[in-house]
C-alpha cells in the first residue's frame, strides 16, 4: 500500500512511501529569505518528512536540488554539507540544475530515501 502525506500544493503530495523507499519534495517556507536560508528551511522540511514516514537524512540515497540561479550553488552546497555533516558514509547521489522556478522560490530539493 502506497502511504501519501498532503502538502499544501494543488496537486501533489509532499512525500509519499511504498514498502521500504521514501520520496519526498520541499521547497522553504519563507520565500522572504536568501538562498542559504531557504535551502535550510527546505531541508529541516525534508527532514521532517522523512522521519513522518520511518526515515531520516542519513537514509537519503538520491537527491535533486533545483536552484534558480546556478552562479549560487556554492551558497546552497555550503548549507547543504552542513547540514549532512561531514561523514561522507551518508552522502547521497545528487545532481544540482538551475531552474526557473515559481515567484521568489530559489530551492527546491526531491529526495528518494530508504526506510
Amino acid at each position: 500500500m502506497i502511504e501519501r502525506k498532503p502538502g499544501f500544493s494543488v496537486g501533489r503530495n509532499k512525500s509519499s512511501a511504498y514498502k521500504d523507499l521514501v520520496w519526498t519534495v520541499a521547497t522553504s517556507s519563507d520565500t522572504t529569505l536568501g538562498l542559504e536560508g531557504q535551502t535550510k528551511l527546505t531541508l529541516d522540511i525534508i527532514e521532517s518528512s522523512l522521519v513522518e514516514l520511518g526515515s531520516d537524512k542519513t537514509k537519503i540515497v538520491s537527491a535533486q536540488v533545483f536552484i534558480a540561479n546556478m552562479n549560487d550553488k556554492q551558497l546552497m552546497d555550503a548549507v547543504w554539507c552542513d547540514w549532512f555533516g561531514n561523514d561522507s558514509q551518508h552522502w547521497p547521489q545528487r545532481a544540482c540544475l538551475g531552474v526557473a522556478l515559481e515567484g521568489n522560490v530559489l530551492v527546491e530539493i526531491t529526495v528518494t530515501a530508504v526506510r
